[in-house]
């Protein structure tokens, strides 16, 4: 028992190993562009070894966007034990935070590397509305809303995709603000974007203003 449980730790290692490799590789290449081999050559490994763990590497390109996935949902959607406006505050906090320091894995996630592929778009999709959901537990204590306000979240939703690519590709310019300014900047955006949810959807009023201690 003790060998196979060192087998499989050692195989998820490697699982992993090759899934980080593969973060990096696609956040800067098209997905059309990488070929098997020139994968396996990156992570110094053989071919067949990827082709083991991930069957293809259309299989492969999944595996990096779901864990990148769950990885982000994980940090972004924690501290559930906190007032609903604090929590919301988080959420954003955590977002940008593991944009910031998983930059491969986060252009992963929201660029992709396979557009027209259904399920790859799917998974993309569904990190959206998870945070969009999480988001809307914090402002009204519950995942369930009326359609129009969920898309007035994911749409807020999207502003943030685009305005956390365009951070973290400047990081380095001294101009670049902080976190926590933009942090602030986009908890800002979402009171506007629940303001008018709540003007159109009388049943999710605008949560009250709770400025951080």
């Amino acid at each position: 028992m003790s060998q196979q449980r060192g087998e499989t730790g050692r195989s998820q290692a490697r699982r992993a190993e090759l899934i980080a490799t593969g973060r990096r590789l696609f956040a800067d290449t098209a997905y059309d562009a990488l070929s098997m081999d020139d994968i396996a050559r990156q992570a110094g490994v053989a071919k067949g070894l990827i082709y083991y763990y991930f069957k293809s590497k259309r299989g492969y390109y999944l595996a990096i966007v779901e864990d990148s996935v769950a990885e982000l949902v994980a940090q972004a959607g924690g501290n559930t034990e906190l007032p609903r406006a604090e929590r919301v505050r988080r959420t954003i906090e955590g977002y940008l935070r593991y944009a910031e320091h998983h930059q491969a894995a986060y252009r992963t996630i929201v660029t992709g590397g396979v557009g027209s592929d259904a399920e790859v778009l799917a998974i993309r999709d569904g990190v959206r509305e998870e945070l969009a959901a999480t988001i809307a537990e914090g402002a009204y204590g519950t995942r369930k809303i009326p359609e129009l306000a969920r898309l007035g979240l994911v749409g807020w939703l999207g502003a943030v995709e685009d305005i956390t690519l365009d951070w973290i590709a400047g990081r380095t310019e001294p101009q670049s603000p902080s976190r926590e300014v933009l942090g602030a900047m986009l908890v800002r955006l979402l009171r506007a974007t629940l303001g008018t949810i709540g003007e159109f959807v009388p049943e999710c009023p605008a949560p009250p203003v709770v400025e951080p201690v």
